[in-house]
Order: C-alpha cells, then sequence, then structure tokens
C-alpha cells in the first residue's frame, strides 16, 4: 500500500539547505520586526490589552541585555545547524536524534507526513526549536513586573501559535494533498466558508466551531425530563424526574456559572452528570441563569447571590418538603456560591449540609493567564462598553477563552474550516461553548474588579454583601474541592488555596485534564485519573508529592463522600409534589434565549 506521505516530493539536499536557512533566516526577522513594532504600537491609542507596553518592554529589556540575548541567539542557530546537518543525513537513508519533538498533547503535527517527509519534519522541528527559543527568551528576561512580565509571554504564545506552519497552505502536507485531491476545490469551499464566518460576525472573524443546528436544547441536549419548579429575574429552577425506586433524603442543589449556560452538566446522556446523579438517587436542582439584556443592567453580583444561590436554596427546599440540601458550586457558580455560604453562615442559616466546589476560584491573588485581560485600562475599555448597552455580549468573553487555547479552539479550525474546506465536526461540548451568554454589566464590573483586582472574597470582612461582612472562614460545613490539573482558567494550585481558608472538613481531589473534560468524565468513560490525599498541607506542591492517583472518574469518588450527607432514603421525590408547582418542562425558556 503506497504511503500517504509519497505524493510529497523529497527535497534534494540544496533544497534542503535552501530552506531551512530561509527559515531560520525568516525567523530571527520575524521575532526583530515583531519586537521593532512594539515601540510604534505602544503610541497607539486603541492598544486595550496593553500588548505594546508589555513588548516594548521586552524589547527595552533585550537592548539592556546584548550580551545575554546575543548568546541565546548563538544557541539558537547551533540548533539549527545541528537540525540541517541531521536532515541531510536522513535524506540519504541514515537514522538521526530528533532535536524537537511536539508535546503529547500538542495535535497540530499529527499528519503522517510531518515524521515521514524530510522536509516537513525539517520545517516542525525549525518551527519548534525557534518557538520554544522565543517563548524561553521572554520568559526568563528580568527587569520586568511580574504582570508585564505575564502579558509578555502570553501574547508571546500567541504569537509563535499563529505563526506555525500548520496555520498555512503551502507548509502544511495534509492542505496540500488535500488541495491536489481536489483541484483545489477545498480551497474554494474554504474560501466560502471564511467569507460565511465574517458576514455572520458583521465585519469580525466569527469562526464557527460546530454548526448551529447540530444539536437541539432539550431534545439532544439538555434532555434530562424534569420541570420548572421556581424561577425569578435572574434563574429557573429544574426539578429533575426520579428514576430510583427510593431517593437520598437530602435532595442535591448545583449551582452553575452564569457566564455559560447549564446543559454543560446535561450534555447527551452518556455524558449528563444530571442524568448520573440522578441515577445514583438524587433529587437533583439545577440552577439556569437567565442570559440577561440591557433590562438587567443594574442587577449587581449581591443581586446574583441573593437571587440565585440563596432564593434556590430556599426554592428546592420547599420543592422537596426538607429543611437541609447538599450543594454543588461549579467555576464562577461556585464563588458566588462560596459567597453566600459565608453570608448565611454570619446569618446562622444551617440549611446547606454540605458543599462541593468543582474548578472553582475563591482566592484570585494568581488567577492564571485570565489576569492577563485584568488591568485598569481594560476593565475601564470594558466598563465603556457596557454602559453603553447594559451588558457584555457573550461572544466578547468567548474570544478571550478562545484565546487561552489558541490551537484547539481557534488555529484547528482556521486549518479545518478555511484551509481543508470542510466543515466542523458536530462535538456536544462545542455546541454548549458557541451557546454564550451576556453578563449585565453592573455585576460584571464587580466581579471582575473585586475578586481578580482586589481579591477582596479571600480577605476577611472585606467584602460586605447584603449587610453582611463575607468571612470564607465562617463556613464550617463539610465540603468537596474538585480541581483540574491542566486548567487554564482556575489553576489548581490556586484554587487550592481554598482548604487553607474553609473551617470545617475539606476533601481537595485532582482530576487530570482541563477546566471542562476534567469535570465531565463520566465513568462509563474510563479516561482520564484523579489524585486524592488524606491530608491538606500548606502548598499543592506538598499536597501533590503525597497524593495518590486512581484511574477513571471522580464521580464515584465523590458519590460515596456526598452519601454521607444524605442521611437516609425517602420515597421519589417528583416536581410538582411538594408546594411548588411545576411552571413548564425542563429545561425551562431561559436556556432557550440565543446570545449574539
Amino acid at each position: 500500500m503506497a504511503s500517504d506521505t509519497e505524493d510529497i516530493s523529497r527535497p534534494t539536499s540544496a533544497d534542503l539547505s535552501t530552506t531551512i536557512t530561509k527559515i531560520a533566516e525568516q525567523s530571527h526577522r520575524l521575532f526583530k520586526a515583531f519586537l521593532d513594532q512594539q515601540f510604534k504600537v505602544q503610541e497607539i491609542e486603541n492598544d486595550p490589552l496593553n500588548i505594546g507596553f508589555a513588548f516594548a518592554k521586552v524589547a527595552e529589556v533585550l537592548t539592556t541585555h546584548p550580551a545575554e540575548f546575543g548568546k541565546a541567539q548563538e544557541d539558537l542557530w547551533r540548533d539549527y545547524i545541528n537540525l540541517w546537518q541531521q536532515t541531510a543525513h536522513r535524506i540519504i537513508g541514515n537514522e538521526v536524534e530528533v532535536l524537537a519533538e511536539p508535546e503529547v498533547d500538542d495535535r497540530r503535527f499529527s499528519h503522517p507526513a510531518w515524521q515521514e517527509n524530510p522536509i516537513f519534519d525539517g520545517i516542525k522541528q525549525s518551527y519548534l526549536l525557534t518557538s520554544r527559543w522565543m517563548i524561553k527568551t521572554v520568559k526568563e528576561m528580568k527587569g520586568m513586573d511580574p504582570i508585564t512580565a505575564q502579558r509578555a509571554e502570553f501574547y508571546t504564545r500567541q504569537f509563535v501559535d499563529a505563526m506555525a506552519p500548520t496555520n498555512f497552505a503551502f507548509t502544511n502536507p495534509e492542505v496540500i494533498q488535500e488541495t491536489i485531491a481536489s483541484n483545489g476545490q477545498n480551497i474554494v469551499r474554504g474560501l466560502s466558508n471564511f467569507l460565511d464566518d465574517l458576514e455572520r460576525g458583521n465585519g469580525k472573524l466569527a469562526i464557527k466551531h460546530v454548526e448551529p443546528e447540530a444539536f437541539v436544547i432539550g431534545k439532544t441536549v439538555a434532555a434530562t425530563p424534569g420541570k420548572v419548579v421556581f424561577q425569578n429575574d435572574l434563574l429557573q429552577l429544574l426539578q429533575f424526574n426520579p428514576t430510583t425506586s427510593v431517593v437520598r433524603k437530602t435532595p442535591l442543589l448545583i449551582v452553575p456559572p452564569w457566564i455559560n449556560k447549564y446543559y454543560i452538566l446535561d450534555l447527551r446522556e452518556k455524558n449528563s452528570f444530571v442524568k448520573w446523579a440522578v441515577e445514583q438517587g438524587h433529587t437533583v436542582f439545577v440552577i439556569s441563569w437567565v442570559n440577561p439584556d440591557e433590562k438587567l443592567a443594574h442587577k449587581t453580583f449581591e443581586d446574583y447571590m441573593l437571587e440565585g444561590p440563596i432564593a434556590a436554596v430556599g426554592a428546592a427546599c420547599s420543592a422537596a418538603s426538607t429543611d437541609r440540601i447538599n450543594i454543588i458550586g461549579y467555576c464562577i457558580g461556585g464563588t458566588i456560591t462560596a459567597a453566600a455560604l459565608a453570608h448565611m453562615a454570619q446569618e446562622g442559616d444551617r440549611r446547606i449540609t454540605s458543599a462541593t466546589f468543582l474548578t472553582t476560584l475563591v482566592d484570585f491573588e494568581k488567577p492564571g493567564d485570565l489576569g492577563v485581560f485584568i488591568d485598569d485600562k481594560q476593565i475601564a475599555g470594558l466598563e465603556k462598553k457596557m454602559t453603553e448597552r447594559g451588558y457584555l455580549e457573550g461572544s466578547e468573553m468567548a474570544t478571550t477563552f478562545s484565546m487561552l487555547r489558541a490551537n484547539d479552539l481557534i488555529w484547528s479550525f482556521v486549518i479545518n474550516n478555511y484551509l481543508l474546506g470542510k466543515e466542523p465536526f458536530p462535538f456536544d461540548l462545542l455546541f454548549w461553548n458557541a451557546d454564550s451568554t451576556r453578563m449585565p454589566a453592573a455585576m460584571h464590573l464587580y466581579y471582575l474588579r473585586m475578586m481578580y483586582q482586589c481579591n477582596s472574597l479571600a480577605k476577611p470582612g472585606e467584602l460586605e454583601l447584603a449587610g453582611v461582612k463575607i468571612d470564607l472562614r465562617k463556613i464550617n460545613i463539610p465540603v468537596y474541592i474538585l480541581s483540574a490539573k491542566e486548567d487554564h482558567i482556575a489553576p489548581w494550585e490556586s484554587t487550592y488555596k481554598a482548604t487553607q481558608l474553609y473551617a470545617g472538613d475539606n476533601t481537595f481531589v485532582l482530576a487530570s485534564s482541563g477546566h471542562i473534560a476534567g469535570v465531565i468524565n463520566p465513568p462509563v468513560s474510563n479516561r482520564y485519573s484523579y489524585y486524592t490525599n488524606t491530608n491538606n498541607p500548606e502548598t499543592p506542591e506538598d499536597w501533590f508529592t503525597t497524593a495518590e492517583e486512581h484511574p477513571g472518574s471522580w464521580w464515584g469518588h465523590w458519590d460515596n463522600w456526598v452519601k454521607k450527607y444524605a442521611y437516609g432514603d425517602v420515597a421519589p421525590r417528583s416536581p410538582g409534589d411538594g408546594p411548588l408547582k411545576t411552571i413548564e418542562d425542563a429545561p425551562g425558556s431561559y436556556v432557550m434565549v440565543r446570545a449574539a
């Protein structure tokens, strides 16, 4: 059988020499031009991300340390020479050492030609050497304040990701083969996809991750049967139908993030946490947040706490005819749940028996790459936008999150949609990701300033909500904290700090994978793993050193933990059986509202 890479001719030694030399020269020219431009960019008033300032500092530091920069350049040129020599040897059939391999989770170079064809292998390794050199040079630079250094490193990664040879038609072997095989029709289709995305984004490139009709809310996703049993301006409370002969006495309330739709926890049957929890015997309630418009611009973080988890606790207890409940908060939903728990503790409200936090920040001192987007200048720009219309568009927040995983959420789709001319794969997670929500101006600005900028939630008494000074140390109930090892939104080292804040018995568990995949990992998938430790030492590094790894999903471990706070079984509770009557079928009407 012919090799997939035979259509791509092997280069001569002279061709290879010329190509590698050009790549090396152009890489240096590109980086130098990039730095030179930063002094100019700094002078442009419309630089809301402060990229220009960050790279002006990079250029300034480089010019004041010429010897160190010169040494770094020499090291890179030495690598280039070694690469050329080894690739030349490979052409004549010799086995050679690989100088630069992609990371294990880097799928950009999975096409066989990147390994089998010497010219593309040379391009790949040259890119990897250059990109790693650039990132290392910026990362190890001394003389910049931490915030500027973090911003410079982040945007250097964005730059090198954008310049990957996979992103260009003439240096991507898969695109070349598809172009030959389809007589260029892939480029025609790709151009059509590109123009469609421009039109859909009203002049801005709105890259399509999934077809809008790929799934149907209430039928193929968010389809676990239930009813809406309560609603107010900010939420609908869903109660799901029982499927077991008995249910646990203490119900379960889930508080998802309001920056996304709740059905990340209720995707399809095979990966729905809600459905699985119902099957374990939980009476499950879930908040479905409103998709706000200008009429809710005045709603504050305090309103979201009072009309969100606190109101939902009361409604769920009423609907289930009980005086206590277990609660789960996911991401920012966990942040507001923590604030609500501290408020309730101060008020003597003991209705919550246990709390679970999924990938939740409550100490924002080191928020990871999201901190790049939050400073006075950027918040002022957001405030201006939100003041004009009353809310932040969901698409603007989605762009920020896409930049955190640019190779997965931007460049892979540039290749698939535009260069290969294909339609995106119907992936339920990306359908949910594209179904973004807006955020009211008052609430969102408060959240950015008080959490990310001031880290006030972690400081006892610094936040006052509904007349109560918030102190997380007052939370004295059993707490289960689930974080994700590769989380790019809530770094696990930062989420771990909660173990040193809450006064109760804290169980910290670390799932492998990221912010979503680490959480949405059903036992039937038998994927990934999770870590546990019976102790909570002061630092996350010490915790991980003595942690034990377990294969598979954390879901069963959590269920065994929360079962201790169920306090027995009772007859199944169906929506409408209690004092609260049903309003409409789940998933309700709030989740159906689509944002721009």
